[in-house]
């Protein structure tokens, strides 16, 4: 088959950080959209809800996208679909149950898609999109119906794998279409993208039924009601869970706007087997005896405004924990969020519960290849290029070294970032240019409003303080109508303040009526100055100048 023409393959997420991803396919000006994710804000982004891709390059474009392709229907994956489809109209492809995912998250927000037509597809089916023609095949992941993709173009065939692991006995009995894999390798695949969260990993990501009888073990020597956190898309353990508590006579509820959704929809369209009477509302297994419930929520990453989160600091209002609760946390930390976590344990611990996480038994796994699985599935493909996506800059690196190791030349290995564009031409791969591939903040309402000046600022507040300086003065001599008002908080204790403002209302007054002072920023510098001289600290400080 001759090769003519050039594809842009666009990382606008995933690569040198874990979430929001995104990857655009451009050829003959026609783009193709794969996956539209979230990324959850570490510690330090203080009030900042998720983070979304910058996809200021598809919004410019928007007329020449022809299609959005979901892999599967975790929020690293479709988070995002709605801010998308708010500027993109485009036909978008997923499986059945991605599809009923990202319809609930659509109409949680009472988000239309607009013009953009939702359509289904299905492993071992194709789809022409433009002109890339899109072969969907079976992948293993911790959420069902999840696909990997080979894309067709002139330029030559890509394969995108997303997440995967080669899990020989998945909770849904369907593993991993290694058949298919074979089938790319012998039509020759020009360039692999392939997950890379767990480069660093040595060996084999275990099976999900392993997580089985460590679930049963966990029932069987609680006294009380077992609490369990995961994400509210990782429906296959909720499908364990399901079948534990079935065999340990518990009734389950659901707690959780998402959580009560998602199950809804995965139990409508057949992904989720689990009888009608084992699942009961929340207010009645609230009031049934305790080791009889099972209550599936939301939090195990240590989120403060989740259920488990607000448990752990006795704020949640449908109900609080007792000393005999038993909480598992069924997931792996995201990075960024350890610290999170372990404070959340440890809250849940001071509150008298029983704690069991990955670290004391294996309540969960990884729904990613590790080192040994990566390595056989480009054995398996045989890519002429490789290109590690979905992972920090350090898992990209790792995953590339292993596919040297395998035979892949090192020339033929690209390890980029988001907004480094990579292009397939004549049978070679090479660097083209850069866009914006950063982070578009989402905070309430505010979509990209909130920049790193203001996560700065909002740093600096958290760090240091701030000190309120209300100043009023006569407009025809310029002195001070009345003494300043000052209001200080999170800077020094009640007591330390009620000792300093005295001296601050002097060092104001000595600028304000000795003349010769221009603005605010005199009032704000002679505030600071003092301030540093007894603290070493520098607080903001803030002047509010009125005239009468």
């Amino acid at each position: 088959m001759s090769k003519h023409g050039k594809l842009k393959i666009i990382p606008l997420g995933g690569l040198g950080e874990v979430g929001k991803n995104m990857t655009a396919y451009e050829f003959n000006n026609q783009i193709m959209v794969v996956d539209a994710g979230i990324m959850f804000p570490r510690n330090d982004m203080l009030g900042i809800d998720y983070i979304i891709p910058d996809y200021d390059y598809l919004r410019q474009k928007a007329d020449k996208v022809v299609g959005i392709v979901i892999t599967h229907g975790h929020e690293d994956h479709i988070g995002a679909i709605r801010h998308v489809l708010s500027d993109i109209s485009a036909p978008v492809y997923a499986t059945l149950l991605t599809r009923g995912l990202i319809e609930v998250k659509l109409a949680r927000n009472n988000v239309t898609a607009g013009k953009a037509a939702l359509h289904t597809v299905e492993a071992g089916s194709s789809v022409e999109i433009g002109p890339f023609k899109v072969e969907f095949f079976h992948i293993c992941h911790s959420i069902p119906d999840s696909v990997g993709l080979g894309i067709t173009t002139p330029a030559g065939l890509v394969v995108h794998m997303s997440d995967f692991k080669f899990d020989h006995t998945p909770v849904d009995g369907w593993p991993t279409d290694y058949a298919k894999l074979a089938e790319f390798s012998k039509r020759g695949v020009d360039l692999l993208l392939s997950d890379s969260t767990n480069a660093e990993r040595p060996g084999w990501t275990p099976s999900e039924m392993v997580i089985g009888p460590a679930l049963d073990k966990v029932f069987g020597e609680a006294p009380g009601r077992v609490i369990v956190a995961t994400f509210a898309s990782l429906i296959s353990r909720i499908q364990q869970v399901g079948e534990t508590a079935m065999k340990h006579k518990r009734k389950m509820a659901l707690a959780g706007t998402s959580m009560v959704d998602n199950v809804k929809i995965a139990r409508k369209l057949g992904y989720l087997n689990i009888p009608d009477d084992v699942i009961v509302p929340l207010e009645q297994a609230l009031q049934m005896q305790d080791h009889k419930v099972v209550l599936m929520c939301t939090g195990s990453q240590g989120e403060p405004s989740s259920i488990v989160g607000r448990l752990s600091a006795g704020t949640n209002r449908q109900f609080d924990l007792k000393p005999n609760d038993t909480v598992v946390l069924s997931s792996h930390p995201i990075p960024g969020n350890e610290e999170s976590i372990s404070k959340t344990i440890n809250r849940l611990l001071r509150r008298g519960a029983t704690v069991i996480y990955d670290a004391l038994a294996p309540v969960h796994v990884s729904g990613h290849a590790s080192q040994e699985e990566q390595k056989l599935l480009i054995n398996i493909v045989k890519p002429k290029h490789f290109l590690p996506i979905h992972g920090e800059l350090r898992q990209l690196k790792r995953h590339a070294g292993l596919a040297t190791e395998v035979g892949i030349p090192e020339e033929n290995v690209i390890v980029v970032e988001n907004g480094q564009i990579v292009e397939l031409s004549g049978g070679k791969v090479r660097l083209g240019e850069r866009i914006p591939g950063g982070y578009v903040f989402v905070d309430g309402q505010s979509i990209g409003d909130v920049d790193y000046d203001i996560m700065r600022e909002r740093g600096k507040l958290a760090r240091n303080g701030i000190f309120l300086i209300d100043v009023s003065v006569d407009k025809l001599n310029g002195r001070l109508l009345h003494d300043p008002e000052i209001i200080t908080r999170g800077f020094v204790s009640p007591e330390d303040a009620e000792e300093m403002i005295p001296e601050v209302r002097q060092r104001i007054m000595q600028v304000v009526n000795g003349g010769g002072w221009d603005n605010e920023k005199d009032i704000v510098n002679a505030v600071k100055s003092y301030l540093y001289e007894e603290t070493k600290r520098r607080p903001m400080v803030l002047v509010t100048l009125s005239k009468a």
